[in-house]
């Protein structure tokens, strides 16, 4: 396989900054090494070479943090400090140390709900409110706790501020509304600032999941917690934060136990100390979080407006050219709805799997297939039936993967240029057109992905990943 190094895009005009292997090819089923086409923005982004520059700055300071005295440790500490201060300035939140809000830095998203979820104070009969269209990260952490009351989406996968309040104003009244900023699988952005305003007119909290928005889009201040990940931030290192309001975390225990959130210990007692702290016990994740700060500072030196206008470019470019191409169907709000550049998608007649393998060993393409974690919104979208999804389940049960329902998605980023979403088009026409497989390619029963079968570099049973189904989730 081929090193992965750090270059320009070619086509630099329409990338926004340089990320780590940009540009570097990879093999296809021809013979052939392709540039790599990255369309899977939504799931992970490659590191940005001004993050991937810090690390390398920071490595030689490395140190536990909070614990020593020595210049190293002295050093870590101010510079994990100083990116929990860049969490809450990207969230537009006080960095002062009298501010209303913490910024507890975990290691993404899921964590941080999960952590959100325990420290509330619910009851099993207490209900939260929230949506279809989350991740399965905002609907999960939350059925242990309590009970889960459902805001629906309409065909199209969207639901409006109607929909909302009717659910927040049923009995009994929701102790928190659980709500995404944007959809991984359709890109579409809620109303969130009007939804909030209507929240908190009834007393009730909200959190936010920003993963998806964060790396696009200015993270809206009102809601009360904000959960978001370095790793779809440009700093794929293993870190992301929580934000919310400093009383919340004051009294009980933490999420997790353990040295570095208590400042007395005897036999039968322990005294927490105070939050953020109480929250992050053992030793941080700190070159995760100094790559956290420094891709967050580098998306503000660029700019929103100038981010949102490149991927505004991209987001209609993808869209457009796949609703042109006959046997491809679109999930999510029309054209005419602003969305992220995130396209879900079906072709007639092609399995999504082998669809997203093709689109891989012959093009060099790398996209996202299956249910993107949040199979009740997509399996709404797709317009499956009840006898449908049992099938699917006995199947699963069983060990049999090859027919769980899903979809193909393309996402783009800051890095994403013209051409990738232009190759990308090309070649789910070519697929739409019934082009030929160069070799046969066998499905897993067990994962139910698709594999060729070829004796050619990075494409030999030898090479074939070991581990669960890339649609997993």
């Amino acid at each position: 396989m081929t090193t992965a190094r750090t270059k320009t895009l070619s086509d630099e005009g329409a990338a926004l900054a340089t990320l780590v292997g940009a540009g570097i090819s990879v093999p296809c089923l021809d013979g052939v090494d392709r540039p790599y086409r990255d369309l899977d923005c939504a799931a992970s982004t490659p590191a940005l070479a001004t993050v991937a520059a810090r690390v390398s700055e920071f490595l030689p300071f490395y140190s536990s943090v909070h614990r020593g005295a020595g210049f190293k440790s002295r050093q870590a500490t101010a510079a994990y400090e100083q990116v929990r201060l860049g969490v809450l300035e990207f969230c537009g939140r006080s960095v002062s140390a009298s501010g209303d809000d913490v910024a507890v830095i975990v290691r993404n998203t899921t964590e941080a709900i999960n952590l959100l979820a325990y420290r509330l104070p619910l009851d099993p009969g207490d209900v939260i409110a929230t949506t279809v269209v989350e991740h399965h990260a905002n609907l999960l952490p939350w059925a242990r706790r309590a009970e889960r009351r459902w805001i629906e989406c309409g065909p199209a996968g969207t639901f409006d501020l109607d929909d909302v309040v009717a659910v927040l104003d049923a009995a009994p009244r929701p102790k928190l509304l659980a709500i995404t900023a944007a959809s991984n699988v359709t890109g579409w952005l809620p109303p969130i600032a009007e939804i909030t305003e209507a929240a908190h007119e009834r007393g009730i909290p909200v959190a936010l999941d920003g993963a998806q928005l964060a790396p696009h889009r200015p993270l809206p201040t009102a809601p009360d917690f904000v959960a978001f990940s370095g790793h779809k931030l440009y700093a794929p290192f293993g870190a992301g934060a929580l934000v919310g309001p400093r009383t919340a975390f004051n009294e009980g225990d933490p999420f997790l136990a353990g040295g570095g959130a208590v400042d007395l210990v005897d036999i039968d007692e322990v005294i927490w100390t105070e939050p953020p702290e109480r929250e992050e016990a053992g030793s941080p994740n700190v070159v995760g979080a100094v790559a956290f700060g420094a891709a967050m500072a580098e998306l503000q030196r660029i700019g929103w407006a100038t981010i949102a206008a490149h991927e505004e470019r991209l987001a209609h470019r993808l869209k457009d050219g796949l609703a042109a191409i006959d046997g491809v169907h679109l999930l999510g709000p029309g054209p005419k709805i602003d969305t992220l550049a995130v396209a879900s998608f079906t072709l007639d007649g092609l399995h999504h799997a082998l669809v997203a393998a093709r689109l891989s060993a012959e093009w060099g393409i790398g996209v996202r297939h299956g249910c993107f974690c949040a199979h009740p919104y997509l399996l709404r979208l797709l317009g499956l039936g009840a006898a449908e999804i049992a099938e699917a389940r006995v199947a699963v049960l069983r060990g049999d993967r090859r027919n769980i329902p899903g979809a193909i998605r393309a996402s783009c980023g800051i890095g994403t240029s013209d051409t990738d979403v232009d190759v990308l088009l090309g070649a789910v026409a070519a697929l739409a057109a019934g082009e030929p497989a160069p070799v046969p390619y066998i499905q897993d029963p067990v994962t139910g992905d698709f594999w060729p079968e070829a004796e050619l570099v990075g494409w030999s049973p030898s090479e074939r990943p070991a581990g669960p189904a890339c649609a997993r989730g």
